[in-house]
């Protein structure tokens, strides 16, 4: 906010510049990724940002929060722990609920904006 008035955050998701990428934590083969977080809700419960991940496999668990994504660019398969398979590319919307798991399968590097809602617990 500026001068007490809420102000508007734009950037340009498909070519900002993100910052160095690191070793993703729950890759079964190596993959790297960045975020950077581009807007925060005054409480810290709703973030919007964008991530970037190179190719491979990992997995993933929505816990405590929902997360709804956009493909920018790229190509991926996610599965559930179930089985159910979704293929992700350019222009690809997607939600992924609290209590989500499964694998990603990224074909070509991937990058998504997201926004996260974090599950208070009150």
């Amino acid at each position: 906010m500026a001068n007490g008035i809420p102000t508007i955050h734009e950037a340009d998701a498909a070519s900002i510049t993100l910052p160095v990428a690191s070793s993703k934590p729950t890759s079964l083969t190596g993959q790297t990724e960045s975020s950077l977080t581009l807007w925060e809700s005054s409480d810290g419960h709703v973030q919007l940002g964008v991530w970037e991940c190179s190719p491979g496999t990992f997995t993933a668990t929505r816990d405590g929060y929902d997360e709804v994504a956009q493909i920018l660019f790229g190509m991926a398969t996610i599965t559930t722990d179930e089985g159910q398979t979704c293929e992700l590319g350019s222009g690809s919307v997607f939600v992924t609920p609290s209590g989500w798991s499964g694998t990603w399968t990224i074909h070509e590097t991937i990058r998504k904006t997201y926004v996260i809602r974090t599950i208070s617990s009150h």
